[in-house]
C-alpha cells in the first residue's frame, strides 16, 4: 500500500532522482481504420504531476488505457524503467506498479467498499481464503487517508456519485504503486473533497511517486501539474513546464485557435416571470426554496455536492414530485405528474448523468436526438428516418457535432460530443425554460466556450435558464444571479456584479451545524430510530418466513399431515435437489446470464447416469455420479464457450441448448424407461439412507452449500464472479478475467446440474428422458424469489434456500388441500411477481436512504 506520511501543499516539488519508471515512447493506437493516437511520446517522473490536457477524442483516455494495461499500442511502445514492456492486461500494468483511477469508475454496487477498494488483489489468509480482517483494516486506513467517513462494510451502492468517486481513489491507493494514473477524477467532486484529494497528491508527491492527472478544469490543471502535455487530433503538441506555459497558450495547444471568450459578456435585459416555486419541499432533498426566473435570464443554482441542487431540478421537470410548496409558470399554478407535463409546459431538463439518464448508450446518434419529438417523426404513426434527421439535423449543425452518421452508435462519440447531442436532442422542444445541470462536465475547453456561447445566446434570444455548476467559475461568469444552498435550504442569494468565489463558498458552507454537538446528537438519535427492530420486516428473508407460514398455519389446520415427519422427510428431500439446482442456477445469475437448460441438463444426467448403472452394476455409485457429473458438466462448458467465445446471449444459447439436450436425450432413450428393479439396491439407497437422522441427500446439500459459500464468499475468484454481474465493464478495466468468470460459472453450474441428476436418478428410482421436464420455472423462481438479481451481481444462498422453500412449501400446502396442480403455475407466478416488487422496494429504500446521505 502506499505509505501517506504527513500532507504538504499541493504544489510542494521534492525530487532525489529524475528517474522515468514508466514512459510511452512513438506510442500509435488505431481502432479499426481510425488513429486515436499517432507517435505519442511524453514520460513520467518520480515525485511529478504531469497534466495531459486535449479536447474530448485528442486521445487522453487512450494515453491512459494504454498506460494501464487496458490497450496495447498499435506501433510504439511502453517502457518501464527505460525498458519496453508489453501489457497484456491491467493486472500486467498493477504487477509494473502503476494504479489508475479512470474516468468512469470501475466499481461494483452489490459489492462492499472494502471490496471495491481490494478486488483484484484482496489478502490471502492461510489457506488462500480472504483475508477479511486485513482488508478490512486496509480499506479504513485509506477511506481515511481519502476523507470519506463510510464503514468499509458499506455496501457501494448505497453512495453518493461523490463518496464513490472518493471509494476509487482509494482503490488507487490501495495499490503497491509507484506510478498513479488520474483520469478525471475530480469530476463527480465537491469543492472540499477536491482539497482532500490534491492533500493526497500532495503528499504522495513528497514521497517520489509518478503521476500523471487528466483533467479539463484549468485552474486544477495549473495549481496541481508541474508539467503539462497537450494532445490535439491524436498527436502530441508539445511537452513544457508549467511555469513556461500560460493557460491562454495552454488554450491555444488545445483547440488550435485563441479562445479569449470562456464567459461571453452578456447585456441584455431580463423579461416577463417565467417560472416561480413557492416554499417548494421535498422530504430527504430541499425545503422551503423559493425561486423566481425571468425570460432572458441565467440563473444559477450553486452549493455543495448534495445540497439539493439536482433535487430541485428533478421536481420541476416532474421527475419527482414535492411534499409542500407551489411551482406556477406565467403566474399560473401548475402540478406536473410526469416529465411530459413538464415538456408540455416546454420546460426541458439536462441531467447531470449524462450516461445513465441522457443518452441510450446502445441507441445511435439520430435515436437519441429524435427521442423526445419522436411523435413528429412518425407521421400517421410509422417513424421515418428521414423525417427524423429533418428534425434534429440542424440543431446537432448547430453543435457543431463530429461523428461519422446519424447512424453511429452514440457510446463510440467522445464525452463532449455526447454531451452535444444530448443538449440538440432537449433545444429540439424548443422550450422555453431550459435547466442544465452540469452542462460542462467532462468537456474540453474549446467544447466548453461553445456550450457557453450557445447558452448566452439562447438567453439573448428570451429563453429562461437555470444552471447548476459544480465550478465556481462557471457560475460567476455565466449567471445574472447565484442561489446558494446548503444541506436542501437555500443560504444566500448574489447578484452577478456582486458573486466572488468566497461569497459563494462562505454561503455553501456557513452555519454548518454538523460541527454542531446539539444537531449531531439529533441525527445519532435519528439514526438509532431508523434501526429498530421493525428493520427486520423490510428484509426478504422475513418476508419468505412470512409466506411460509402463511401457507403452512391454515393448511395444517386443515390436514395435520402437513407436520408429520414422512412429510416433512419428503419436503426436506425435494428440497435438497431444489437447493443443489438453484445454486447451480445462482451461479450463472450472478454473472448477468441465465441458464434455461438447467431442467434438461438434470433429465440428460440422470438418464445417462442410469443407464451406466443398469450397464455396470458392479460400479454402481461409482459410475453413475462420474457419468452424471461428467455429461453435466460437459454440457454448461458448451453453454458457457458459446456465450463466451461468440457473444451470443446467454438466453438465446441456453433456450437452444435445452432443446438439443432434451432432443438427444429424448433419441438416446428411444422410449425405453429404467426403473427401479433394472439397478442396484445401492444406487436407490444411495439418497434415502439416514445419517443421524437426516438423510443422505439432505446431508449432500448441505455439504455442496458449504462449499458454495466458502466459494462465494471467502474466495478472490467468488467475489469476481459477484463483480462480472455488478458491472463486466468496470471488472475488465481493473484486470478481471471476466468471460473465464463466466466460463467457470456455467461449468460448475452443469457440474451441479450433473450431480443433481444423479441425486434425481436415485431417489424416484424410475427414470425416462422426461425427467425434470418444465423443472426450470421452479430453479428460476426458487433463484428470483430468493433475491438472486436477474441484473447479476447480486444474491445469497440464504434467500435461494427461502426461496426454494417457499415453493416447495406452497406446492405441498396446495397438494395436501386438495387443489389442482394447474393452480402451481399460476402461484409460481404471482410469487415471482410479488418478489419482484419487493425487489423494489429494497432499491426505493435504498435510494431514500442514499438521498437522506446526501443532506
Amino acid at each position: 500500500m502506499l505509505q501517506l506520511g504527513a500532507l504538504g501543499e499541493a504544489n510542494a516539488v521534492v525530487k532525489t532522482d529524475v528517474a522515468v519508471p514508466v514512459a510511452l515512447v512513438q506510442a500509435t493506437k488505431a481502432f479499426g481504420g481510425t488513429i486515436a493516437l499517432r507517435d505519442a511520446s511524453f514520460e513520467l517522473r518520480t515525485g511529478e504531476v504531469l497534466a495531459l490536457l486535449g479536447e474530448n477524442g485528442a486521445g487522453k483516455s487512450t494515453c491512459v488505457k494504454l498506460l494501464a494495461g487496458v490497450h496495447a499500442p498499435t506501433g510504439g511502445h511502453v517502457e518501464v524503467d527505460g525498458k519496453p514492456v508489453v501489457f497484456h492486461t491491467p493486472h500486467d500494468a498493477q504487477a509494473a506498479g502503476i494504479a489508475v483511477m479512470h474516468q468512469h469508475p470501475g466499481l461494483f454496487p452489490d459489492l462492499s467498499v472494502a471490496e471495491n477498494i481490494y478486488l483484484g488483489h484482496m489478502p490471502r489468509a492461510r489457506f488462500g481464503g480472504i483475508d477479511n480482517a486485513a482488508m478490512l483494516a486496509g480499506a479504513r486506513k485509506v477511506l481515511a487517508t481519502v476523507g470519506l467517513d463510510v464503514p468499509a462494510e458499506t455496501r457501494l451502492g448505497t453512495l453518493r456519485t461523490s463518496e464513490q468517486q472518493l471509494v476509487e481513489i482509494a482503490r488507487a491507493l490501495s495499490l503497491d504503486a509507484r506510478v498513479l494514473i488520474m483520469d478525471e477524477p475530480t469530476a463527480a467532486l465537491s469543492q472540499r473533497e477536491v482539497e482532500r484529494l490534491f492533500n493526497v497528491v500532495a503528499d504522495l508527491r513528497l514521497h517520489g511517486v509518478a503521476m500523471m492527472f487528466v483533467g479539463h478544469r484549468m485552474d486544477e490543471i495549473f495549481r496541481i501539474a508541474d508539467r503539462i502535455a497537450v494532445l490535439r487530433d491524436g498527436r502530441l503538441i508539445g511537452v513544457k513546464p508549467k511555469t513556461e506555459l500560460g493557460r491562454a497558450a495552454a488554450i491555444t495547444m488545445m483547440v488550435g485557435r485563441e479562445v479569449t471568450d470562456l464567459y461571453p459578456e452578456r447585456n441584455h435585459a431580463t423579461g416577463a416571470l417565467v417560472l416561480e416555486a413557492r416554499g417548494l419541499s421535498r422530504a430527504g432533498g430541499f425545503s422551503n426554496i423559493d425561486l423566481k426566473l425571468h425570460a432572458g435570464e441565467v440563473l444559477g443554482l450553486g452549493g455543495l455536492v448534495g445540497s439539493g441542487r439536482t433535487e430541485i431540478a428533478r421536481v420541476l421537470f416532474g421527475i419527482d414530485q414535492p411534499d409542500a410548496g407551489e411551482i406556477r409558470i406565467d403566474g399560473e399554478t401548475v402540478r406536473f405528474a410526469s416529465a411530459r407535463d413538464a415538456m408540455d409546459a416546454r420546460i426541458a431538463y439536462v441531467s447531470e448523468d449524462r450516461m445513465g439518464q441522457s443518452l441510450v448508450m446502445d441507441f445511435s446518434i439520430l435515436d437519441n436526438a429524435v427521442l423526445p419529438v419522436l411523435d413528429k417523426a412518425a407521421r400517421r404513426g410509422l417513424y421515418g428516418t428521414d423525417r427524423a434527421i429533418e428534425l434534429v439535423s440542424d440543431w446537432l449543425k448547430r453543435m457543431k457535432l463530429r461523428f461519422s452518421g446519424y447512424g453511429q452508435p452514440v457510446k463510440d462519440l467522445s464525452g463532449g460530443n455526447q454531451q452535444k447531442v444530448v443538449l440538440a436532442k432537449w433545444l429540439r422542444t424548443e422550450p422555453r425554460v431550459l435547466i442544465l445541470d452540469e452542462p460542462t462536465q467532462g468537456i474540453d475547453v474549446g467544447t466548453k466556450a461553445e456550450v457557453h456561447a450557445m447558452i448566452a445566446d439562447l438567453a439573448a434570444q428570451g429563453m429562461a435558464i437555470i444552471l447548476i455548476s459544480s465550478e465556481m467559475p462557471e457560475l460567476i461568469g455565466m449567471c445574472d444571479r447565484i442561489i446558494v444552498l446548503r444541506e436542501g435550504h437555500r443560504t444566500a442569494e448574489i447578484a452577478r456584479g456582486e458573486a466572488t468565489q468566497e461569497k459563494v463558498l462562505e454561503a455553501a458552507t456557513k452555519a454548518d451545524d454538523r460541527a454542531d454537538p446539539a444537531a449531531q446528537a439529533e441525527r445519532a438519535a435519528g439514526a438509532a430510530r431508523k434501526k429498530g427492530p421493525l428493520d427486520m420486516l423490510k428484509r426478504r428473508e422475513f418476508g419468505l418466513l412470512a409466506a411460509m407460514l402463511a401457507v403452512a398455519i391454515p393448511v395444517t389446520i386443515i390436514n395435520p399431515r402437513m407436520v408429520s415427519a414422512a412429510n416433512l422427510t419428503a419436503v426436506s428431500m425435494d428440497a435438497a435437489l431444489l437447493v443443489v439446482a438453484a445454486l447451480a442456477q445462482m451461479l450463472v445469475l450472478i454473472t448477468r446470464n441465465i441458464d434455461l437448460s438447467i431442467a434438461a441438463v438434470i433429465g440428460l444426467s440422470a438418464y445417462m447416469a442410469a443407464s451406466m448403472v443398469q450397464a455396470y452394476p458392479g460400479l454402481d455409485i461409482g459410475i453413475g455420479l462420474v457419468t452424471a457429473c461428467t455429461v453435466g458438466g460437459v454440457a454448461g462448458l458448451i453453454n458457457g464457450l458459446v456465450v463466451t467465445k461468440r457473444g451470443i446471449p446467454a438466453i438465446v444459447v441456453t433456450l437452444a441448448s435445452m432443446s438439443i439436450f432434451r432432443g438427444f436425450n429424448s433419441i438416446w432413450a428411444a422410449g425405453d424407461q429404467i426403473s427401479a428393479d433394472e439397478v442396484t439396491q445401492a444406487w436407490l439407497d444411495m439418497t434415502g439412507q439416514k445419517i443421524a437422522g437426516v438423510p443422505l441427500i439432505v446431508a449432500i446439500a448441505i455439504v455442496i452449500l458449504c462449499l458454495g459459500y466458502v466459494l462465494l464468499y471467502r474466495t478472490a475468484i467468488g467475489r469476481e464472479l459477484f463483480a462480472a454481474g455488478s458491472n463486466p465493464d468496470g471488472a475488465r478495466l481493473i484486470g478481471i478475467p471476466v468471460d473465464r468468470r463466466v466460463l467457470l460459472a456455467f461449468g460448475m453450474a452443469g457440474l451441479l446440474g450433473g450431480l443433481c441428476g444423479a441425486l434425481w436418478a436415485s431417489r424416484y428410482a424410475t427414470i425416462d428422458a422426461r425427467v425434470a421436464l418444465g423443472f426450470e420455472l421452479t430453479v428460476i423462481a426458487s433463484a428470483v424469489v430468493g433475491g438472486v438479481a436477474i441484473r447479476g451481481g447480486s444474491g445469497t444462498l440464504l434467500g435461494i434456500i427461502l426461496g426454494a422453500l417457499t415453493l416447495l412449501v406452497i406446492k405441498n400446502g396446495l397438494t395436501l388441500v386438495r387443489v389442482d396442480p394447474l393452480w402451481l403455475q399460476g402461484v409460481y407466478g404471482l410469487v415471482i411477481l410479488v418478489a419482484i416488487g419487493i425487489d423494489t422496494f429494497i432499491v426505493r429504500s435504498a435510494d431514500q436512504a442514499r438521498q437522506a446521505r446526501a443532506r
